[in-house]
């Protein structure tokens, strides 16, 4: 292997010693093409020259070009960090505060001297077209960013994914390109008249919803958070065991067919979903689902001890679920700049609505890892966000809680117990922890007995709304088949396949209990309580499928 002035890699030789051709980085695709990089040197120093004449208009300016990166001149870029160095320390930037900052940091020299950094200020009759020259030397930026965005894959196509085949350079080139477009997007400004009447324009639409965003199915849940909103991100942290992924399925489900947004004569709700399921195979997920829908109990499907009844019910939830726009990703040892790039070619190709994420701590990020599990994850984190921002749409990320809450008296979970990062809670629009005291109390009769109404009781704590109020949603909770359901006494969802004034009332059981999976569940001293046995509840299933 040889390596470039830059030190990257070139070329390598095969078995039989011939040269084999490599393109990798600038210098090597600037020779290819016998040509130099994309750039404009009067740009860079009539800009420069710019904030030089004028400090005020460094404002101005970092929105549009904020890294010294975007210089192509060495010189230059040194000049604008010291430039920007004295505006965040307001000391200013004319001729004589520019030279002393770049002696200090002994630059002045490497720069060009007092020379250079006169012709700057003379390059230029005034500071009125700085933005014009920014702009300029952020497009040539920008294009050279390409050129070694270009350079990288190519070099890794050559060498085959470096081993991991050409998927892994397919997903690697799109999160290449989309860093750079994500970056372009970013330093472009919208006017506050603008925004605003897009907030009106927003209001306007809204008007009578109590539901704004993507209904969860969770009656309770929804009257909270008015739904999911756009470029949200929604943590749901957990121990492990409380069920989390049932819940995120669930959620799923509900989102997929509409939540209860749908009324007679509405165009189809149905929202499509991309489930990233890290710590479970797509068979998994699919079964889970299955048993979920069709309240055939899990443990019955994994033994093949079913009835006919339940075949039945198997096949008909299959009939309905094939019909929900769930896109199911199970790729182990995802980065996030690889679940970043399929969510972007997933959005794109099925226009999702929704992304869920199962979970947070089982992703990786390479680039990060070298400082530390914890930075990893706060860059993980970061990533999560700025793609909920990025796709203007509500992203569910699961993740674990570290063992506090088992050590401490109630075992109540706090926004503190998240694990491995406090970044997730200062990124994250909204956290909920999910969290149910029974189990902790499995197999304790006398517990049993003296809280029912806290068996098959799931609570979700808001812990954290940046738009909106905190609290506890109570949910209901059924183990066999591994769903949760809205505790909202009259409220049902009408179905996607059957108008509201077409849902038939549900027969009524027993007295006090609708006939939804919470009032089959078993009573009595032989029941397990995990299954939700205890003093009938007013519980309605937030499925908008018939049951």
């Amino acid at each position: 292997m040889t390596s470039s002035k830059d030190g990257q890699p070139v070329g390598r030789n095969d078995a039989s010693g011939a040269r084999l051709r490599f393109t990798p980085p600038r210098a090597e695709l600037n020779k290819l093409f016998d040509r130099l990089p994309p750039a404009a040197p009067e740009a860079e120093m009539s800009l420069l020259g710019s904030m030089i004449l004028d400090h005020t208009v460094v404002a101005d300016v970092i929105p549009i070009v904020s890294s010294a990166g975007a210089f192509n001149s060495e010189a230059n870029a040194t000049v604008f960090q010291a430039l920007l160095s004295l505006y965040e320390h307001h000391h200013g930037g004319d001729m004589v505060q520019l030279t002393q900052a770049l002696r200090d940091c002994q630059e002045l020299e490497a720069v060009g001297g007092v020379n250079y950094l006169v012709s700057l200020a003379q390059s230029v009759p005034s500071a009125s077209n700085a933005k014009h020259y920014a702009r300029i030397v952020r497009e040539k930026y920008q294009l050279r960013r390409l050129i070694d965005a270009a350079g990288l894959i190519v070099y890794e196509a050559y060498n085959e994914g470096l081993g991991s085949g050409a998927r892994a350079v397919l997903d690697r080139a799109e999160s290449l390109v989309f860093e750079i477009a994500e970056e372009a997007e970013a330093m472009d400004d919208v006017t506050l008249a603008h925004l605003l009447q897009q907030a009106m324009d927003t209001i306007m639409a809204n008007e009578g919803r109590l539901v704004t965003g993507l209904s969860t199915g969770f009656h309770d849940l929804d009257e909270m958070t008015s739904g999911l909103q756009p470029g949200e991100m929604i943590i749901v942290a957990a121990r492990p065991s409380m069920g989390k992924t049932a819940l995120a399925l669930n959620l799923a489900e509900q989102i997929a067919f509409g939540g209860h947004r749908h009324t007679p004569g509405s165009a189809d709700p149905r929202a499509p979903i991309a489930f990233f399921s890290l710590e479970m195979s797509m068979q998994a997920v699919t079964q889970r689902l299955l048993s979920s829908h069709s309240r055939v109990d899990s443990h019955l499907i994994r033994t093949n001890r079913l009835s006919k009844q339940h075949y039945h019910d198997l096949q008909r939830s299959c009939g309905i679920l094939a019909e929900a726009p769930i896109h199911v990703v199970d790729t182990p040892g995802l980065t996030v700049m690889q679940m970043r790039a399929k969510a972007r070619r997933l959005v794109k190709q099925h226009k999702i609505q929704c992304i869920v994420i199962d979970y947070l701590q089982l992703m990786s990020a390479p680039q990060a890892s070298r400082e530390g599990r914890q930075q990893e994850v706060s860059t993980i984190s970061r990533q999560i966000k700025a793609l909920a921002r990025d796709l203007r749409i509500p992203v569910i990320c699961l993740a674990q809680l570290n063992r506090g809450a088992e050590q401490r008296e109630g075992h109540r979970p706090r926004m503190a117990d998240l694990r491995e990062s406090g970044s997730i809670e200062q990124d994250a629009d909204v956290v909920a922890l999910l969290h149910r005291e029974e189990y902790y109390h499995t197999g304790d009769a006398d517990w049993a007995r003296e809280n029912p109404d806290k068996i098959g009781i799931a609570e979700l704590i808001i812990a954290k709304q940046r738009n909106g109020p905190t609290g506890t949603v109570e949910l209901s909770w059924d183990s066999s088949v591994t769903r949760f359901g809205s505790k909202a006494s009259g409220y049902s969802a009408p179905s996607p396949h059957r108008p509201a004034s077409q849902v038939e009332p549900r027969p009524q059981t027993r007295t006090g209990a609708s006939s939804g999976f919470a009032s089959r569940q078993r009573t009595g001293p032989e029941a397990d309580h995990r299954d939700g046995g205890g003093p009938d509840q007013d519980w309605d299933t937030p499925s908008d499928i018939p049951i």
